[in-house]
């Protein structure tokens, strides 16, 4: 008779497999580099150079197109805005709170610079993908969009003359997709510090709570999510950040050092663990977790955007990792660097950026739980589109079977509380992970396509009107 210990085990045992596979690396002076890292790095460089350092020279004309009114008669169900905060809803999160600590802690504070220069660097890899995922979008009968790396990966492949290749590969990215948008991980979160402050230990009745409530959004469909998203987003960013600011106003005067020991230790050949090499993984692996340049979700969300022009809101995806990384891991970084919260003996994670903002306010930790409970609640309603998107792909847009993904998706959410998932957190992160690989493949394939519709946009701008 199979117990339910041994089917634990078992599972554990292939989710350890998977990840093994998924997270492969390779030793760099004793540094563990995974190869998906390489994948997404190479592929933000190439991009960058490719495209004239488009993530430079097309950030001013990003942030006017997102008080443009240029949507007139546009396709699309939300607005170039509402894609925007979608998708960062789905970024923005622990990994800005939590992992730009756990990058200082063993990085050392130089992590922070190869953090932003990634996120720079993922800024043309969201202006390829959104661009993309605009292009090759489908309008379906009701007005609503399909769209994402599954239709421009199969696009991709068509174009090679490798049709079969380009469907296997746009199946297994909806595969991914679907078991990477179980959010479970956020919800495990927001329970920790709620426990940790309030004392409150019902997982159950806490996962249950946060369904019903993830059910009251995504029930309404997209639009539904980009409403709640476009309204949440600059919530929840805005009490962190004000919150952030303060803290760095009451240390200003230490800014300046804390800038250069930013950028001396990323140098250094001592810093860190690891050295050089290990600080620079660290603050490239944050990223890359962080703002998902390359892993293929938030292109889902841009691409219902109502927009005449693909390339237009390529532009406005690129603001993601500089409002994710730059910005906000950014001044976390700072926050932690500047009370010294990183040197603290016993602390880990979101304890160190608790700790860090708990130094100047007694009370943060109060601050912390709304917004790590925000963050994850807004990352789990986009996520849930992303795998909507990936079911519908392969089943098909059937209501019944659109409605059964929503009842099956609240389920998993209603149980992300409970502890002991380390082996589900896993299976889900090389499930994300293993979305980057057929969508840089695509990238790559019809970045040729990419430079030429940028050139003909540009050569549309400087025309008179």
């Amino acid at each position: 008779m199979i117990t339910d210990f041994s089917l634990q085990q078992a599972f554990e045992s292939l989710t350890t497999k998977i990840a093994a596979v998924v997270f492969y690396a390779f030793d760099v002076n004793n540094i563990s580099v995974p190869l998906v890292l390489i994948w997404l790095i190479c592929g933000a460089l190439v991009f960058t150079c490719y495209l004239g350092f488009i993530n430079v020279r097309g950030f001013s004309h990003a942030i006017s197109l997102l008080n443009s009114n240029q949507r007139s008669g546009a396709k699309g169900e939300i607005t170039p805005f509402q894609a925007l905060s979608t998708a960062l809803s789905g970024t923005v999160g622990t990994g800005n709170i939590a992992g730009v600590a756990v990058a200082i802690s063993l990085g050392g504070p130089g992590a922070t610079f190869w953090m932003i220069m990634a996120g720079i660097l993922g800024m043309s890899t969201k202006f390829v993908e959104c661009t993309l995922a605009v292009k090759y979008r489908q309008i379906n009968a009701d007005g609503s969009v399909s769209g994402g790396p599954m239709y421009y990966i199969k696009a991709a492949l068509d174009k090679y003359n490798l049709p079969v290749v380009g469907s296997v590969l746009a199946l297994a990215f909806s595969v991914f997709v679907i078991f990477g948008s179980a959010g479970f991980v956020h919800v495990n979160q927001g329970f920790v510090q709620l426990k940790t402050v309030t004392g409150f230990d019902n997982a159950w009745l806490f996962g249950v709570i946060y369904a019903l409530l993830v059910a009251a959004v995504i029930i309404g469909g997209l639009k539904s999510i980009a409403r709640v998203t476009s309204k949440l987003v600059p919530l929840m960013c805005g009490i962190y950040l004000v919150a952030a600011l303060f803290v760095m106003a009451t240390h200003a005067s230490a800014i300046p050092a804390a800038l250069w020991l930013i950028v001396q230790n990323a140098f250094s050949p001592e810093a860190g663990y690891g050295g050089f090499i290990g600080v620079l993984i660290q603050g490239f692996r944050r990223a890359a977790y962080s703002n998902e340049a390359g892993i293929g979700s938030s292109p889902i969300a841009h691409a219902a955007a109502q927009v005449k022009d693909p390339v237009s809101q390529g532009f406005v995806g690129l603001l993601e990792p500089f409002i994710d990384t730059v910005v906000i891991c950014t001044i976390t970084a700072l926050v932690i660097i500047l009370t010294g919260a990183y040197q603290l003996p016993g602390l880990d994670g979101v304890q160190i950026t608790s700790g860090a903002f708990a130094s100047v306010f007694s009370w943060f930790p109060w601050v912390l739980m709304v917004a790590l409970l925000l963050f994850g609640f807004s990352t789990v309603i986009s996520w849930s589109y992303y795998g909507l998107t990936g079911w519908r792909y392969i089943v098909g847009h059937n209501k019944h079977l659109t409605q059964l993904y929503k009842v099956l998706f609240c389920l998993i959410v209603s149980i992300g509380a409970v502890p002991n998932m380390m082996a589900v957190f896993n299976f889900i992160d090389s499930m994300i992970f293993l979305m980057a690989v057929p969508n840089i493949l695509a990238l790559y394939l019809l970045l040729p396509e990419v430079k030429a519709d940028l050139q003909r946009y540009w050569q549309k701008l400087k025309q008179p009107h």
